[in-house]
């Protein structure tokens, strides 16, 4: 499955990463939160709460990371969000109002199995 990792640089600035996840990709989690409000902080720069996974039900994004780079998020692409230090990334829905989505939160330290394209 097609992914986009966000990660964070030395300096703590956002940057991001096309890849994959391979099928049948077992992560072990410790939370599964479902979300379709949208948040007042989206178009602003911010850091992940936690390294998370993001399923994209519904919704057409835009992202942002701090280097100034941008990718398309939308359902049947995953995305992985590590930046969790610095000021982080921002989005914006670019078609339609609503973004639905599910949040897998891994264990703690266990390997994230993206591989870079």
């Amino acid at each position: 499955m097609r992914a986009i990792r966000i990660l964070n640089d030395e300096l703590g600035n956002s940057y991001f990463q096309e890849g994959t996840l391979p099928e049948y990709t077992n992560i072990k989690c410790e939370r599964f939160i479902i979300q379709t409000k949208i948040e007042e902080y989206q178009k602003h720069q911010h850091p992940a709460p936690r390294e998370q996974y993001v399923v994209t039900i519904k919704g057409k994004l835009r992202f942002t990371t701090s280097d100034g780079k941008q990718f398309i998020l939308e359902p049947g692409i995953l995305l992985l969000a590590k930046d969790i230090h610095g000021e982080g990334h921002s989005w914006e829905i670019i078609e339609g109002d609503e973004w639905h989505r599910i949040y897998i939160v891994p264990n703690h330290n266990d390997e994230d199995a993206f591989v870079i394209i």
